[in-house]
């Protein structure tokens, strides 16, 4: 029970701090000026002041607490009743990526890119040395001179079911991959050495002498050309495409049977480069072919097969292939097409022909 003598003060304080607390004005009893009554808002513990009959609004000294925020850590102050935002002072983090070291400087709540200074360094090309910049963490392209697409000069040879047994044969237990038909390394003349494997599925070891050699069972052509063009999607590359591959129909023996196309040829071409270093040579097509780096056999997709794809790096195999940075070497390519009904042929390669620079 509330004494008498002191319930109408006890009341009003009560008043007084329920009303600062609930930020309502505070009840007009207030009669002398400057008397205070104690009151608590999210600051803290302060006091509210009789002014003209009213209750100020509560004070409370304004108060700091540690904070932390993406950048680190900082300083909260709370002033009239409300706790302002985390102030961190701007902070630079150390940090790196594939350009090296850096900074990254961080403010406001808000975490800049990684800032790395420009670094160069020595590059080349087919056509002569250069330099290359990392920035944003990515090394740009070589500002070497860079060569034009290739065009490739072909040899093709033109046969017929009848002239060698080995183009249109019966698909029965020949139909897929076959590649056991050429060894790993160039014969003595440059050509694809036959393996003499058990498991090849071409007729003889002297049929297969004739894909590659001038005889009375082929016609040579030797005028047609295969321009590469500049890709559209890969910088640096050179692509041959063509999803309808008969470069000699109406040729040479002539179309084969009621097809309206010549199918039974080989085609040999060749390039050379200089290994800088990166070179990527991709195949896709039907029916056989071989690539030989530096004479070592590159890719292989020998066999009546498909369109399949195979894809080299220089760089993977330069030992096997015993290519040194900086050299020039010669890319061989041997192809052939042996079976209706499809023909494509597809290159792909960052290779360029030392013959190609500007």
């Amino acid at each position: 029970m509330i004494p008498k003598a002191h319930g109408a003060g006890l009341l009003l304080w009560l008043a007084a701090v329920s009303c600062a607390r609930s930020g309502l004005e505070l009840p007009p009893e207030c009669t002398e000026s400057g008397a205070t009554v104690p009151c608590e808002n999210a600051c803290g513990y302060g006091s509210a002041t009789c002014v003209n009959g009213s209750f100020t609004a509560c004070v409370v000294p304004e108060v700091n607490r540690e904070c932390r925020d993406t950048c680190g850590t900082g300083t909260q102050t709370c002033r009239e009743g409300a706790w302002g935002a985390c102030a961190v002072p701007p902070v630079d983090f150390p940090c790196s990526n594939a350009c090296g070291d850096g900074l990254q400087h961080c403010e406001n709540e808000r975490l800049g890119y990684c800032q790395v200074p420009v670094v160069t360094r020595a590059c080349a090309s087919a056509c002569g040395a250069g330099q290359e910049a990392c920035l944003d963490g990515a090394w740009q392209p070589c500002d070497a001179p860079q060569p034009n697409p290739p065009l490739l000069h072909t040899v093709i040879r033109d046969f017929t079911p009848q002239t060698n047994p080995d183009f249109e044969p019966n698909l029965l237990g020949r139909r897929g991959d076959d590649p056991y038909i050429v060894a790993t390394v160039l014969a003595a003349d440059d050509t694809p050495a036959y393996s003499d494997d058990p498991r090849v599925h071409t007729t003889t070891a002297s049929t297969f002498a004739e894909w590659y050699h001038d005889g009375a069972a082929d016609m040579r052509i030797d005028d047609v050309t295969l321009q590469l063009e500049r890709s559209t999607d890969r910088p640096g590359f050179f692509v041959y495409d063509d999803e309808q591959f008969f470069p000699i129909d109406g040729r040479g023996f002539g179309n084969y049977a009621n097809s309206g196309h010549n199918y039974h040829f080989t085609l040999t071409t060749e390039l050379t480069f200089r290994y800088s270093g990166g070179e990527v040579f991709s195949f896709t097509g039907d029916d056989d072919m071989w690539v030989f780096v530096n004479r070592h056999l590159a890719i292989n997709l020998g066999g009546l097969h498909e369109r399949e794809s195979s894809s080299v790096s220089l760089d993977a195999h330069a030992a096997e292939f015993g290519i040194t940075l900086g050299d020039d070497y010669l890319i061989a390519i041997f192809f052939a097409e042996r079976h209706t009904i499809d023909s494509n042929f597809k290159l792909e390669t960052s290779v360029a022909d030392r013959g190609s620079c500007p």
